[in-house]
């Protein structure tokens, strides 16, 4: 977020970052298109399906993670479960785990991020808190990208958050 990056390489760097702290054989980032979520970023070699692969909001686990806007974790059997949908080109129908959280950018869902496990795993704490910052953290990588340089170059960021009223200084009695 920090340097001038495509949008497409910092999805793949977040991807590559969250593979390498949860140790997870799959991360895939799907981002909304209207009533859809569309693949967006794998690290995996899904070439051929980004952008093709898409499921509507009511659509799977992945689609129930952005219609509720709460993380879901899923340690043995995922395709087992009830709103698991089946795409049958990727090798992920068939991996144990499942942990997937909403990609969030000004209080909207705008997206999902999952991690697979090939094998039975049991999800941990650090593990679910890192998924949900990176959802946030997706999300505002979104609401920049939507920035052109100058208009970021231009904000005045002090005043925009002194005028917003949020700041008030504290005053000391020495």
């Amino acid at each position: 977020m920090v340097r001038d990056m495509s949008l497409q390489e910092v999805l793949q760097g977040i991807v590559a970052l969250v593979v390498e702290f949860t140790e997870c054989d799959s991360c895939l980032v799907y981002l909304c298109d209207r009533d859809e979520l569309v693949l967006c970023a794998s690290n995996t070699a899904h070439d051929a399906e980004i952008g093709r692969v898409r499921l509507k909001l009511n659509e799977g686990l992945t689609g129930w993670v952005a219609r509720e806007r709460r993380l879901l974790a899923i340690s043995r059997e995922a395709y087992r479960d009830s709103r698991f949908k089946f795409f049958g080109e990727l090798p992920e129908d068939t991996f144990e785990a499942f942990l997937s959280a909403p990609v969030i950018a000004r209080n909207r869902v705008v997206g999902v991020i999952n991690i697979q496990h090939r094998h039975v795993h049991q999800h941990t704490g650090g593990e679910m808190e890192v998924l949900t910052t990176v959802g946030e953290q997706v999300g505002c990588a979104l609401a920049l990208a939507r920035m052109s340089p100058q208009t970021v170059e231009s904000i005045n960021h002090a005043e925009l958050v002194l005028s917003s009223g949020g700041f008030r200084p504290r005053i000391s009695s020495q």
